[in-house]
């Protein structure tokens, strides 16, 4: 919401521009076709959101280059903002294609909009530097999440000087909020980035676990005769069940949601929390092992092994 508001503010613009199946909040303007608990429930936006409110808010398919580019020939002036999970978390994990990031810079960057990455998944997740430092893409607004409090309720947003300037008390964008500088949340935060700073070698150790557990998931998929789509990027990690590519929105929503149900029910009865939504991508954290990784493979591949998905 405060990234949104100040891309308005800095460009003199009204037009946002979404993807379908990325969720960016509960603000009005951003629950058109929005991913995570309102595609779980099907719910279209959300009941209490006018038309007016979704408006100024252009929705395209994630990965989609070709039209974003017939947008933003036809209508660039207009628009105030991009704004994009630089991995799409809230529909499942989806990685972005090659090149995607980089036409959202180039064509933001030549029409004058800003370009905002909704790093509140993937920031200080996937690396130290967030989705931006893996693929080269730098934004001109991040946000981030939770992840920057070790969990706690904590949200920021930054990006180049004369664009925080217009943030009040500095600029005219108002910002305020009963938990902003919150000191307990200010505190973790502290202490989960400087862990995160110290020890690189947790990004390593992240990055192989997820690739066991990726590959034990195609593995047991092939062996089981199912067609899985496995995305993952670092930590973050979806099997998508009865599909071959899991590239959008569209994708995503043909996987096999019941199949995915009696997967987790398995899972459960194994001891494993995975997120209860084929819309919904699981974290592996620093706390988990090769056994934990194993564990979750195993039931996975008895579950599909014995004919209950």
């Amino acid at each position: 919401m405060s990234g949104v508001r100040l891309a308005r503010g800095a460009t003199g613009r009204d037009r946002i521009v979404k993807f379908a199946g990325a969720y960016h909040g509960h603000a009005d303007p951003l629950l058109a076709e929005a991913g995570s608990g309102v595609a779980t429930l099907g719910i279209p936006g959300s009941p209490g959101v006018p038309a007016a409110a979704v408006a100024t808010t252009t929705v395209l398919p994630y990965n989609d280059i070709d039209a974003v580019t017939s947008l933003f020939e036809s209508d660039g002036e207009q628009i105030a903002a991009v704004i994009v999970e630089p991995v799409a978390g809230n529909m499942g994990c989806v990685p972005p294609a090659p090149g995607f990031l980089e036409a959202l810079r180039s064509l933001t960057s030549k029409s004058g909009a800003l370009l905002v990455l909704d790093e509140v998944m993937t920031g200080f997740r996937v690396a130290y530097g967030g989705a931006q430092s893996l693929y080269g893409v730098i934004p001109d607004l991040s946000l981030f999440g939770k992840v920057i409090g070790g969990g706690l309720p904590v949200g920021a947003y930054g990006g180049r000087r004369e664009l925080m300037e217009q943030v009040a008390p500095a600029g005219p964008v108002y910002q305020a909020g009963t938990l902003s500088g919150s000191p307990l949340a200010m505190a973790a935060g502290c202490a989960a980035l400087d862990v995160l700073r110290d020890n690189p070698a947790l990004y390593t150790e992240l990055e192989r676990l997820g690739a066991r557990l990726e590959a034990g998931f195609e593995a047991a998929a092939a062996q089981a005769g199912l067609r899985c789509s496995v995305g993952r990027v670092g930590s973050m990690i979806t099997p998508f069940l009865g599909i071959g590519e899991a590239r959008s929105f569209d994708d995503v929503k043909r996987a096999d949601r019941e199949r995915f149900g009696r997967l987790h029910a398995g899972w459960l009865d194994a001891g494993v929390l995975w997120p209860p939504s084929q819309f919904e991508t699981a974290f592996l954290s620093t706390s988990h092992t090769d056994e934990d990784v194993d564990r979750t493979v195993e039931s996975f591949a008895r579950s599909l092994s014995a004919g209950s998905v």
